[in-house]
């Protein structure tokens, strides 16, 4: 085995060991609080909802331990046993030299063979799981057309997309890692439009908001806050899950609100307006563009390493490919760039955890105090069963926002 093949498998051994002990470390943390919360969790839920968080947290951390596990290992069977370079021999010769279709599809279809074997666990996650907890809410027939009709878009959206990247390496010469950027870019933002316009109703039901005292509160808080959407939606998200959330989609004349309607069975007016008073906050601060700003330059970043791979000696060879191959070189860095971003994550989840205090201080303001969002966040926790004692490390690699209690501590300080 050569060495970059070594290097890959490290690479695979150290994320799965470290997933495993921040897992295990977060488990350990539960457990030590299982019977004696800390007094900033006492205050948040009581003991029968903290006991059934904690049960919750171990049940998700044990499956995940598995999953981690069987997803490692069909990495390392797919990248080691030379099934890849066997597959872009058939596809490849489904086309002539100078066919591109057959190396979009090569992509295409290994990702959907990749992610076949995992379906049994996506289904147990789903049925048995999430089942247990009361947060299952969709149907075995749900289930299975939303895999049918994700993978249909998937080829839909994917193929002519793949097929566009890899025309422009031949198209452009070397310079194309920076035109395939723009285009890639482009769709996304492009996406942020057309989602929730198409894509999204496919699979959920959105309704405007009833005309009452909700609706008139949401508006006046956008009109006090400098946010004007062009219309607040109700999302149907109770027919797969008890789980919920609130958001807005697009930008510019195409922004809009859009609301579980789990959240707001869950929720009061003022508490509701609070949470959307947090989402403003993200707009507001400006944290959207900036992170699109940094998606961009994580892209450029990307593309110029998968162009500088490709054509180096010994990073396609490595895998059973030749030097300059496009296609397995795209597969290839989107199957194992993960084995690096994750020791980076991090530094991204510090990022977004300012942006979520900065983005709770706002909702604050504009609510004249902290108690509408502590309200919020508290009960949200409580029909989430949100784990309040995750382990530093854990929540550190794994969590995008700070802790209820942390966030609860920097909303009550400053009040």
């Amino acid at each position: 085995m050569s060495p970059i093949l070594w290097m890959v498998a490290a690479l695979m051994v150290l994320r799965l060991v470290a997933e495993e002990i921040l897992s295990a470390l977060n488990r350990a943390e539960v457990l030590r609080h299982a019977d004696n919360p800390p007094p900033a969790a006492a205050a948040i839920m009581d003991r029968e909802t903290y006991a059934k968080a904690g049960s919750y947290t171990l049940a998700k951390s044990r499956f995940g331990m598995v999953t981690g596990i069987f997803d490692a290992a069909i990495l390392a069977m797919v990248v080691f046993s030379g099934v890849l370079p066997a597959l872009w021999t058939i596809i490849g010769g489904w086309g002539g030299p100078a066919a591109i279709w057959d190396d979009a599809l090569f992509i295409l279809v290994t990702g959907v063979l990749i992610s076949v074997p995992s379906l049994p666990f996506e289904w147990w996650e789903q049925f048995r799981l999430e089942e247990q907890f009361g947060f299952n809410k969709s149907t075995q027939a749900l289930w299975l057309t939303d895999k049918l009709k994700g993978t249909v878009l998937m080829f839909a959206i994917g193929f002519p997309l793949l097929w566009a990247l890899l025309a422009l390496v031949r198209g452009v010469g070397s310079s194309w890692w920076i035109w395939a950027f723009g285009l890639l870019f482009g769709f996304q933002l492009l996406m942020l439009i057309l989602y929730p316009k198409v894509i999204l109703p496919m699979f959920n039901k959105l309704t405007p908001l009833p005309e009452g005292d909700l609706r008139t509160r949401l508006l006046a808080l956008g009109d006090r806050t400098g946010f004007q959407a062009k219309t607040i939606e109700v999302i149907d998200g109770s027919k797969r899950s008890g789980h919920s959330n609130a958001y807005f989609t697009g930008f510019g004349r195409f922004r809009r609100i859009v609301l579980f309607d789990t959240l707001i069975a869950q929720l009061t007016p003022e508490e509701l307006e609070a949470v959307l008073a947090h989402e403003i906050g993200h707009y507001r601060r400006g944290h959207i563009p900036r992170m699109i700003a940094l998606s961009a330059v994580m892209m450029l970043a990307g593309f110029a390493a998968l162009a500088w791979l490709a054509q180096s000696s010994w990073f396609n060879p490595a895998f059973g490919f030749t030097v300059g191959a496009m296609a397995p070189a795209f597969l290839l860095f989107g199957l194992l760039s993960g084995l690096v971003t994750f020791w980076f994550s991090p530094i991204m989840n510090l990022l977004s955890r300012k942006h979520e205090y900065e983005a709770d201080a706002f909702a604050r303001a504009a609510m004249g105090g902290p108690t509408a969002m502590i309200g919020a966040l508290c009960k949200l926790a409580q029909k989430n069963l949100t784990n309040l004692t995750p382990h530093p490390w854990f929540s550190g690699f794994h969590y995008s926002h700070p802790t209820l209690v942390e966030r609860e501590r920097a909303l009550a300080k400053a009040g």
